[in-house]
């Protein structure tokens, strides 16, 4: 399998997150690498009152303004971790957040971020990481592109700022989705 290259997340975060359908989200612990296709995701830009880069560089956004590919890694209600990757260019905060994924050679329950992070062991820990090293235990490998016929786009979950935006894209019937939205 080919990992994604930094080009390919150094573009607009909406087209990275559509785009991000279908390829393989792949996680490396111990000796075992698991796999699933990523099948729902949403975009976060710095101009996006939701987005934690929202009001600049923090002590918890701080990832989200490094280079395409690094991980950005942060707690919600005090229990759930999610897992993006940062998009578009060092300095502008941005990133595409992976809500789900259909496993391909592991069970877990992996339909929604939380159940996602905690299927994988992502922390804390990862925030920070870079996805494109070559040593990475997390990171992206092509997989199939789905047609636009079978991808939906929709308000994204659970926020409470930009909930007008139809920034969340998901494969249409599949069921590793976590939740189903009306689409526009």
């Amino acid at each position: 399998m080919v990992r994604i290259k930094e080009d390919f997340l150094a573009r607009d975060t909406l087209v990275v997150a559509k785009e991000l359908l279908g390829n393989i989200f792949c996680r490396k612990i111990d000796d075992k690498i698991y796999r699933g296709i990523i099948v729902e995701t949403e975009a976060y830009k710095q101009e996006d009152p939701a987005c934690h880069a929202y009001r600049g560089i923090t002590k918890r956004s701080a990832s989200l303004f490094k280079k395409p590919g690094t991980v950005y890694v942060y707690l919600i209600y005090g229990m759930y971790h999610c897992v993006n990757f940062v998009t578009q260019k060092e300095g502008y905060g941005s990133g595409v957040l992976i809500r789900a994924i259909e496993p391909l050679n592991f069970t877990g329950q992996t339909n929604g971020p939380g159940k996602l992070t905690k299927a994988l062991d992502i922390t804390k820990k990862l925030d920070g990481y870079d996805i494109l090293s070559a040593d990475a235990s997390l990171w992206i490998e092509y997989g199939n592109s789905p047609n636009s016929k079978s991808i939906a786009q929709t308000a994204r979950v659970g926020i409470t700022q930009g909930v007008d935006l139809p920034w969340r894209f998901y494969l249409k019937e599949n069921k590793w989705v976590s939740k189903s939205r009306p689409t526009l």
